[in-house]
């Protein structure tokens, strides 16, 4: 199964972007599971590396990152990453700028779309 997760809510504030995340980890590690993970909007923001959070926090950059090593596929808008000041080289290992037209392609791929 082929399953595509869109985030667009702000990495920390709101829970959408960690539950999203939460979803797309687990079924990242389950047998025949294949898994992107678009970021637009305020999501864009979840893929800055360096994230530092209070101890016993959740951390996004960890999340996105374990969903990577299981051969997750992570785009960032960049329409969305320039609205918001973020370059290539703040995007943590693992993530890679990306287009509405790869989103375009990653859909038409996918069996599922999840939008959080």
């Amino acid at each position: 199964m082929k399953t595509l997760f869109i985030l667009n809510g702000q990495p920390y504030g709101t829970e959408h972007s960690y539950n999203g995340l939460r979803l797309a980890g687990s079924l990242s590690k389950r047998e025949g599971q294949e898994v992107k993970i678009f970021l637009m909007g305020d999501a864009a923001a979840c893929a800055k590396k360096g994230q530092k959070v209070p101890q016993g926090y959740y951390n996004i950059e960890v999340m996105l990152k374990n969903v990577s090593r299981q051969n997750g596929e992570v785009g960032v808008c960049g329409t969305c990453m320039d609205a918001r000041g973020i370059t290539e080289s703040e995007l943590m290992e693992g993530t890679k700028r990306s287009t509405l037209d790869e989103l375009t392609s990653w859909t038409q791929w996918a069996d599922k779309v999840i939008a959080f």
